[in-house]
C-alpha cells in the first residue's frame, strides 16, 4: 500500500488508500505478503489504521497476518506499524 509510489517489482496488487486496502482483502481475501506504508495523504487514514484493521480481521477469523515489511520513510508511523502487528503476532501466538 503506497499513495504515490509505484512497487519496483512485479507481482503486487496496488492500493492507494484505507478503503481500497479494506475493499481488496474483503473481496480477495489476504495477500501472500503485504507491504505498508504509513502516510496515505493529508487528513485520510493510515497505514497504521490499515493494520489495526487488518489486526481486527485476522482476530476475528483466527488467522495469522501473511508476512509484512513496512516501508514507510516515517519513523514514528512504521515503528507503530510494526508495534501493532507485533502485539497481534504475541496475542495470537500465547
Amino acid at each position: 500500500m503506497d499513495d504515490i509510489r509505484n512497487p519496483k517489482t512485479k507481482g503486487w496488487t496496488i492500493v492507494r488508500n484505507y478503503y481500497e486496502f479494506v475493499k481488496e482483502i474483503d473481496e480477495h481475501g489476504l495477500p501472500d505478503e503485504i507491504s505498508f506504508d504509513h502516510d496515505l495523504g493529508e487528513d485520510a487514514k493510515t497505514g497504521y489504521d490499515c493494520a489495526k484493521w487488518l489486526c481486527e480481521y485476522c482476530w476475528m477469523n483466527g488467522i495469522p497476518i501473511p508476512p509484512y515489511n513496512v516501508h514507510s520513510a516515517n519513523p514514528v508511523g512504521r515503528d507503530n506499524i510494526i508495534g501493532i502487528l507485533k502485539s497481534y503476532e504475541k496475542k495470537l501466538n500465547d
